[in-house]
């Protein structure tokens, strides 16, 4: 998908101060039995269509109105996910702005889980 200059511009100044991961390093961190919540960003409509499984859903549109009642714990091991890599760096932006301060984003999104033929689920 070609985006917008003006967005991209939006996710790299974004990205300048979020941690950012990976799609294998989530996986090996997943398998090594690390404790995190990894949360889907995406929209209702694209998280019915799949999603990594265990994953919690909070759409970019809800999350930060939603997060404090969903997840209370500022200091919570948070990686987000979107399609790609975009979405989810933004929203890291805001919910550090929010005080949550252990959030990564994961470069690659879905689009890099699924490419990596890895597990995914539906609802």
């Amino acid at each position: 998908m070609a985006h917008a200059p003006q967005f991209l511009k939006l996710v790299q100044d974004a990205k300048k101060r979020v941690k950012e991961t990976n799609v294998p390093d989530v996986k090996r961190r997943m398998d090594a039995g690390e404790r995190f919540l990894l949360i889907d960003v995406r929209e209702d409509n694209e998280w019915a269509k799949g999603h990594v499984p265990n994953a919690v859903h909070l759409g970019r549109g809800i999350i930060e109105r939603d997060i404090e009642q969903r997840i209370p714990d500022t200091g919570a091991k948070l990686i987000l996910y979107c399609g790609g890599g975009f979405r989810s760096a933004l929203v890291a932006d805001n919910l550090q702005k929010m005080g949550y301060n252990n959030v990564e984003s994961m470069d690659g999104g879905w689009k890099g889980w699924v490419d990596a033929g890895l597990p995914t689920a539906k609802d």
